[in-house]
C-alpha cells in the first residue's frame, strides 16, 4: 500500500525538501518517519518547508550552471596518461581514478573523484570515453587515451 509523505530533506531517487511523493507503508513509518527525512501530508507543514524548497531550487539551479561550465571545459580536453608496457605489449598495473584527476588537476579542472564513473581501472592501451557525473541532469564524456610510456625502453 502506498502512502503521500511530504519530504523534509533531500531524497537520493526520491526528490528534494518539500516534495509530495507516493512510497510504499512500510518505508515510510520504518525509515523515513523515523529518520525525520519525511512527515505526514499536512498544510501547515507544507507551509513550512515551502521557503526550504525554494532555496533548494534556486541553489540547485546554481549548481547545474556551474556544471554545465565545467562540461564545456571537459568536453574540450583530451587526456593522455602514458603507461609503462612489458616486452610482450601488456600494461603494468592500470589506470584507475586517482591518474584520471591528476591529469584533469594540470589542465586547471578540479573534481571530486566521486564524480567520476569508472567501473574498474583501466588494464589496456587504448582511447577510452569516461563519464562524469557533475549534476543529477549534466554529464560529460572524457576522452582518455592510455599510450605506451617511451621513456622507459
Amino acid at each position: 500500500m502506498a502512502v503521500e509523505v511530504l519530504l523534509m530533506d533531500q531524497v537520493e531517487g526520491l526528490g528534494i525538501e518539500g516534495d509530495i511523493v507516493k512510497v510504499a507503508d512500510g518505508y515510510a513509518r520504518n525509515f523515513l518517519f523515523p529518520k525525520g527525512i519525511a512527515s505526514e501530508v499536512t498544510e501547515g507543514k507544507k507551509r513550512q518547508i515551502e521557503k526550504k524548497r525554494l532555496e533548494r531550487l534556486a541553489q540547485l539551479e546554481k549548481e547545474k550552471a556551474a556544471a554545465e561550465e565545467l562540461l564545456k571545459k571537459i568536453e574540450g580536453i583530451e587526456c593522455t596518461i602514458s603507461a609503462k608496457v612489458g616486452e610482450t605489449g601488456k600494461m603494468f598495473g592500470s589506470v584507475g581514478v586517482p591518474a584520471i584527476l591528476e591529469k584533469l588537476a594540470e589542465q586547471g579542472v578540479e573534481i571530486d573523484k566521486n564524480k567520476v564513473v569508472l567501473a574498474a581501472p583501466l588494464h589496456e592501451l587504448g582511447v577510452f570515453d569516461i563519464e562524469i557525473k557533475l549534476h543529477p541532469e549534466v554529464s560529460a564524456t572524457l576522452k582518455v587515451w592510455i599510450v605506451e610510456d617511451k621513456e622507459e625502453k
